[in-house]
């Protein structure tokens, strides 16, 4: 089976211009993340600007980021059932219009009013985005190197936003912080317009409105109490009251989805791939990831008395150490497989952490903020990858906008619980300490309690990423769903001899040949020297043969980040050889024949592929098939040849 070698320079749905798509889909996540934090260096001057108390200075973050988060299950849902180009551009409308009108706002009111809006057109922007990507890509390398592009501008976006916002500022005043954000978005829009196909279809289905509306109030109560617990305590009634509210809606929406046939959340995703490890892990990342942003710019403007242009500038590092390991991390996949990357990533952001819970009052931004900025960078973007690439493990194609809602959700929770926790304890310990110290180091040592807090809680989600990355992926021959509707390959009989053929009924089958100039023998015992594949086989990182090779006996071989497990049907030796198995969805049988004529042999291979993934992008499967195996003939042959 030759799954992994699916070239994704080509799009689903017949996008004819795949690249410009995806920089159009990219844009739209960029433009989500630059307006979670392109609002923070500015804060004061948007107080004194349109009136605003100490507690209402919070909510102008604080309103986008809950709308953001109650909404995107919604959100996904609806590009699900909706059309995801339909709510992606509907949501992008939304998001330039709030913006303008936050831009223009003379009152607190109308201001906290157009940041909510902006967190519903959010809601609507990032999880179509993200679905509509995974239309373009199917499972393979294509996909990975478009996770990694949306890495990197989801924690650019982050990062650049601060920057984005001191310069704003500093040079024509906060509204143009809005202004911008609108005509960006606007761009982005026309870009969508232009280059994002549009779908044959609407899918099937209903909207489950009760259940929407329970996750929905759930999820506000939830963030509204964390983020309210910053400010209040954690033992205000209205806090109490409103995690406890929280906790009873989401024992009832549980209820509800099991009873209903149309649930928000299906049970069947969280059974598929590993969408449930992906966003516990994300949830966990996400907690450290939002506190970062915050506590950063309060160190270099408090602490270290820089202003809000230098601030930003500061972020720079980090935002291009984000972009270069985003763009680096289906690479680093491919090469050492999934699970360690990301357990590596972790424990790289963990220690950038570790570094930052060493800043001192009277540092530096060189000494204590550029070399932690650039390892957690690192760290933060691979993470961010391939945690993304786990939550959309499996899913069946109507689910996709589901998925990315429910990743993006998992994502706001955790960082809101986690801002919510960190920032309580920054606090507490900096009026400990300020009964005997100075107030920049009281302050500092709130900081170092929060990143040394945030490091530990990494560490031990690189301990967790170790194995629920590894086991909670089902195995190629599990019973379920996939193996009973793509059952194993029966033999037919040819004559008196039975043989295993592929599946003529599978919507792509793929039938080459080559002759090569050598020995039968060298051909052979080539081709079937698995765990030597790496040594001539460049698209294969790793192949590892489980006893010897004989019908029923199986191989695992990496290659472009899957981990495939392949059973092998039949052997003649000298003739012929089948294997097959399934991974993400597709289910593959690979028949191999040999023929000697002369000083030749002849080579001729054919392989099918049938699932759900296969049938929702047909054409564009079928040419990577092609592609693959016609790039594994022409390496058999160079180095069949070469050792004749």
């Amino acid at each position: 089976m030759n799954v992994a070698h699916t070239k994704t320079g080509r799009a689903a749905a017949g996008a004819p211009r795949p690249g410009a798509a995806l920089a159009a889909l990219a844009a739209a996540q960029f433009t989500v993340m630059l307006a979670t934090s392109i609002v923070n260096v500015a804060l004061p001057q948007i107080s004194s600007g349109v009136g605003l108390s100490d507690g209402g200075v919070t909510w102008v973050v604080n309103a986008y980021g809950l709308a953001f988060g109650a909404l995107l299950l919604a959100g996904g849902r609806a590009a699900d059932l909706l059309g995801r180009r339909r709510v992606l551009v509907a949501g992008l409308a939304l998001f330039a219009a709030a913006s303008l009108t936050a831009g223009l706002a003379g009152s607190a009111s109308v201001l906290i009013a157009a940041r909510a809006v902006q967190g519903l057109g959010a809601a609507a922007i990032a999880p179509a985005a993200l679905a509509l990507v995974m239309d373009l890509y199917p499972p393979g390398v294509g996909r990975g190197r478009a996770l990694g592009v949306w890495g990197a501008v989801s924690g650019a976006g982050g990062a650049g936003g601060v920057l984005l916002g001191g310069v704003l500022t500093q040079a024509w005043g906060w509204p143009w912080i809005f202004h911008s954000v609108a005509l960006g978005t606007a761009v982005v829009l026309a870009a969508v317009a232009a280059f994002v196909p549009r779908p044959a279809g609407r899918q099937d289905g209903r909207f489950d409105l009760l259940g929407t509306a329970v996750v929905t109030l759930a999820l506000t109560c939830l963030v509204w109490g964390l983020t309210a617990a910053r400010g209040a305590g954690w033992t205000d009634l209205r806090v109490l009251g409103a995690l406890a509210g929280a906790a009873a809606l989401f024992a009832v929406f549980s209820v509800i989805e099991l009873r209903r046939p149309n649930a928000l959340i299906p049970p069947r995703l969280f059974g598929t791939g590993r969408v449930a490890a992906g966003n516990l892990l994300m949830a966990l990342l996400g907690s450290v990831w939002i506190a970062l942003f915050f506590f950063l710019p309060l160190y270099q403007q408090q602490v270290l008395g820089m202003h809000p242009l230098a601030t930003g500038a500061g972020q720079l590092p980090l935002a291009l150490a984000n972009m270069l390991g985003a763009s680096v991390a289906s690479r680093i996949a491919r090469r050492i497989g999934a699970t360690v990357t990301v357990t590596a990533a972790l424990f790289t952001e963990a220690a950038g952490l570790l570094w930052l819970s060493r800043i001192d009052a009277h540092g530096s931004y060189l000494a204590d903020v550029l070399g932690p900025s650039i390892l957690v960078g690192l760290g933060l973007s691979v993470a961010f990858v391939q945690l993304t690439a786990l939550a959309v493990d499996g899913v069946l194609p109507q689910d996709a906008g589901l998925a990315g809602g429910l990743v993006n959700t998992t994502r706001q929770i955790g960082g809101a619980i986690g801002l919510a926790a960190l920032a309580t304890l920054a606090g507490s310990v900096t009026e400990h300490t300020a009964a005997d110290r100075p107030h920049l180091e009281a302050l500092t040592a709130g900081y170092r309690a929060a990143f040394t807090v945030s490091a530990a809680a990494l560490a031990l989600t690189a301990l967790l990423a170790l194995f629920l990355a590894r086991c909670t992926r089902p195995r190629p021959d599990a019973a379920g769903p996939t193996a009973q509707a793509h059952p194993r390959p029966t033999p037919v009989t040819k004559g008196n001899t039975p043989v295993v053929t592929i599946d003529e009924t599978a919507p792509v089958t793929v039938r080459l040949s080559t002759v090569i100039d050598a020995p039968l023998a060298t051909v052979w015992d080539l081709h079937t020297d698995i765990a030597a594949w790496p040594t001539w086989n460049a698209d294969i990182d790793r192949a590892e043969l489980d006893g010897p090779l004989t019908p029923g006996n199986s191989f695992s071989w990496l290659t472009h980040g899957l981990d495939i497990t392949s059973t092998v049907h039949e052997l003649v030796p000298g003739e012929r050889i089948v294997w097959g198995g399934d991974v993400d969805g597709i289910t593959g049988i690979h028949v191999w024949t040999f023929e000697q004529t002369g000083g030749h042999v002849t080579v001729r291979t054919e392989e099918s592929w049938s699932g759900e993934p296969v049938d929702a992008a047909v054409h564009e499967l079928a040419a990577a098939l092609h592609d693959s195996l016609d790039s594994w003939l022409t390496r058999l042959k160079h180095r069949a040849e070469q050792a004749a």
